[in-house]
């Protein structure tokens, strides 16, 4: 059962690796010159696609993994070593700039249109991303607690489509160099739970003690 200081781990670990303040200078450079109409409909349809991958892989991840011989306590410690090299990123500043990357390619295949590609997929519905919310309902113990963690990634996805819609604003009020101190930041917490990942997939194998 998912308590208070569980779900409060579950939001920050979704909040950390979807990473909205990063993804909104993104979303600036993809939208520029269109008005707010549009703007808003491409905010809309990515984060609705991006969730929709996120909640498919909440309820038929763990199923998907038995199928393929995958217990969950290896793909918490796979996640998490995934998580860890996430927040190396974060720290040194590469994960932005693949992003960027990324984001410049799908540009230049979807000039008009970079919702599903690559904001959906892969900067809201990626790796990290989907092996944390395969992690988080792997953990679940009933439906109450599955409709608990679709719900917390669900906000997260609001808050993500909120960030999208102030990306503007907020690019020039923290500009890069706040933008830099925040995702480092992010990074560090995200290092610290993804170790934790890791220790609690080596204790359900039994290599650490209760």
């Amino acid at each position: 059962m998912y308590d208070l200081a569980a779900l409060i781990a579950a939001f920050t670990t979704l909040l950390v690796i979807i990473d909205p303040i990063g993804l909104a200078p993104l979303f600036v450079a993809m939208t520029q010159g269109m008005d707010a109409k549009k703007r808003r409909a491409i905010a809309v349809r990515s984060c609705l696609v991006g969730a929709g991958l996120l909640v498919m892989f909440g309820l038929l991840g763990e199923s998907v993994l038995g199928f393929v011989g995958i217990s969950m306590p290896a793909f918490r410690i796979a996640g998490g070593v995934l998580l860890f090299l996430t927040a190396l990123d974060m720290l040194f500043e590469r994960r932005q700039t693949r992003r960027s990357d990324t984001a410049d390619e799908g540009a230049q295949e979807h000039h008009d249109d970079p919702s599903v590609f690559p904001l959906a997929i892969p900067l809201i519905a990626g790796p990290g991303s989907i092996a944390t919310i395969i992690l988080l309902t792997g953990q679940a113990e009933g439906v109450t607690d599955y409709v608990t963690v679709l719900g917390v990634m669900l906000s997260v996805i609001f808050i993500v489509y909120l960030f999208f819609m102030a990306a503007g604003v907020m690019e020039r009020l923290l500009g890069k160099v706040g933008i830099n101190v925040i995702t480092r930041l992010l990074g560090m917490l995200l290092a610290a739970l993804s170790v934790q990942f890791i220790l609690d997939g080596l204790q359900s194998f039994g290599f650490l003690g209760a």
